[in-house]
């Protein structure tokens, strides 16, 4: 259902003449991204769920930590990208098809790809070089960072200190963007006369924002949690909603929120039915 919806955006964008502006060539990245982070961990997930457990090598589990590591920050650098793309049309409207012009829009896609496949590179190959004396039973549903430290007897300080560093333009910059365009949104919303203008206006940004708050919400909601082992324990369950839930809820959420994209859909059911 992930892949079928997720494929479904991306083919009705890709086909459609009204939903070709940056808004939608966004979005036909983040389910690129969200087919890419499904491919990665749910089949495995399948496997260890119908079996009571699995087996992996440890080729397999690098490249899994490597693909889901590098769709997880090409989400939040994706995130960032329409967010900044919806502050310049609210609060610059006159001038955003001159701002976010065809060049601008592929440089921020190129760029969000290419920073986040390289840079989680380097966590990989560090992970890769640590020695694993412990346990090979990884306490996980797939193969992430920290389950895979836990089972380590080598010293993991520098690799928690390169993770950290690497998090700053990954991670932390771009929520920090998120938080100051939506700002910059919401009071220019307030700054409209009428009820029915605000209301247009937010129902824009709004299926992005509730993208936003769930994807975010869940990345927090691991990182604060108080001690260790309840981190572990419920940190599973809170990586089933943003490598799971959170791909099947995207490609719904902008369906249900977006009148273009419903249009579109309806559009292309009645040529199939009158085919």
């Amino acid at each position: 259902m992930t892949i079928f919806g997720n494929s479904v955006i991306i083919i009705l964008v890709s086909c459609s003449k009204t939903l070709q502006s940056p808004m939608y060539f966004f979005l036909t990245q983040l389910s690129t991204n969200d087919i890419l982070l499904t491919s990665a961990i749910v089949p495995n997930t399948l496997y260890v769920s119908l079996n009571d457990g699995g087996t992996i090598s440890f080729a397999a589990c690098i490249t899994q930590f490597y693909f889901f590591g590098a769709s997880e920050t090409s989400e939040c650098l994706l995130l960032t990208v329409m967010s900044y793309d919806r502050y310049l049309a609210i609060c610059n409207p006159l001038r955003y098809s001159v701002l976010m012009n065809r060049g601008l829009c592929l440089k921020l896609i190129i760029a969000s790809w290419m920073l986040s496949f390289s840079l989680i590179l380097i966590d990989t190959v560090s992970l890769s070089k640590l020695e694993f004396c412990k346990s090979n039973i990884i306490d996980h549903f797939f193969c992430d960072l920290d389950p895979l430290m836990n089972i380590s007897c080598s010293d993991t300080y520098f690799l928690q200190l390169e993770v950290t560093l690497l998090s700053i333009p990954l991670v932390i910059v771009p929520f920090i963007v998120i938080v100051i365009s939506y700002a910059y949104i919401i009071f220019a919303i307030l700054k409209i006369q009428s009820k029915t203008g605000r209301q247009k206006t937010f129902s824009t940004c709004s299926s992005h924002l509730s993208v936003v708050i769930m994807f975010y919400g869940t990345l927090i909601g691991i990182y604060v949690l108080p001690n260790r082992e309840q981190a572990l324990n419920t940190g599973k369950i809170l990586s089933l909603s943003y490598t799971v839930v959170i791909p099947l809820l995207n490609p719904i959420i902008y369906s249900l929120r977006n009148k273009d994209i419903k249009k579109s859909l309806q559009k292309h059911i009645r040529n199939m039915i009158v085919l």
